[in-house]
């Protein structure tokens, strides 16, 4: 039986990599914010550093415009590309979601070109449980993915809000992810299981629930960043700072046989 992979975001700074090395962690991932921070040489060290090591690194680049996409992935060397834009869900939105996978597709396929030798990983978005028209919704996901599994090399769940209406609010505009909340694990098995490409599980995962997860959906690997975040004196999680005491405890779960 392949290990688990446990991939662990937003490490910005090369002595948080350090350490998720030291611990085991598989895939370590960086975010690229913004276009004005797109050359971020703490980033680039963490980069470097997952290089040397047994893990893999990954990056997001939260970036609108393709040439600064291409211009970071130059800069910054990472074994996978994580693209996460957001894909609206509802039924009654056929056209734009095709319009979004047609551009992801255009993208990917550049991307490939220009670096063929890296990992394509593309979020697919997950409503959260409870939704009233369950049945269609997850036909919609495996709509998307059948269209986009061609030019990927893995796919990660993640939650989506609202699953794409009109008053959803993602915490980044136009993206999915970073909610700290659990998205529907029955849709999220049913991806795994029709999918031919590896699927990490992401959203709300954490060290409480990542067994339950796991025996539930099936997945790859997973994912966690909110819930393994530190905490302020005021118990406000904190971006960009980790708290490797519950770190370990996630490793310790995912790892029981």
């Amino acid at each position: 039986m392949k290990q688990m992979i446990v991939q662990i975001y937003e490490i910005q700074e090369p002595r948080e990599a350090e350490r998720l090395i030291e611990m085991g962690v598989d895939r370590i991932g960086s975010v690229i914010l913004s276009q004005d921070v797109l050359k971020t040489p703490s980033v680039r060290e963490v980069v470097r550093l997952v290089r040397g090591s047994g893990a893999k690194s990954s990056l997001i680049p939260l970036l609108a415009r393709e040439d600064d996409i291409l211009r970071a992935l130059d800069y910054h060397e990472p074994d996978f590309v994580h693209f996460c834009e957001s894909i609206p869900l509802d039924p009654k939105k056929s056209a734009q979601r095709e319009a979004v996978c047609t551009e992801a597709i255009r993208v990917q396929k550049r991307v490939k070109k220009e670096f063929p030798t890296l990992g394509i990983t593309r979020s697919i978005p997950i409503p959260e449980p409870g939704q009233t028209d369950s049945a269609s919704i997850r036909e919609v996901i495996l709509e998307i993915a059948r269209s986009l599994e061609p030019y990927t090399d893995s796919f990660m769940t993640d939650t989506f809000r609202g699953y794409g209406g009109e008053s959803a609010v993602q915490p980044v505009a136009g993206f999915v992810g970073i909610t700290g909340e659990i998205c529907d694990w029955d849709m999220a098995a049913a991806l795994v299981e029709a999918s031919r490409i590896p699927v990490i599980l992401g959203g709300g995962i954490s060290p409480e629930n990542a067994r339950d997860a796991i025996s539930r959906v099936h997945p790859a690997g997973i994912d966690s960043c909110t819930l393994t975040n530190a905490r302020d004196n005021r118990g406000r999680l904190v971006r960009f700072q980790k708290d490797f005491v519950r770190l370990a405890r996630l490793l310790a779960e995912v790892r029981k046989r």
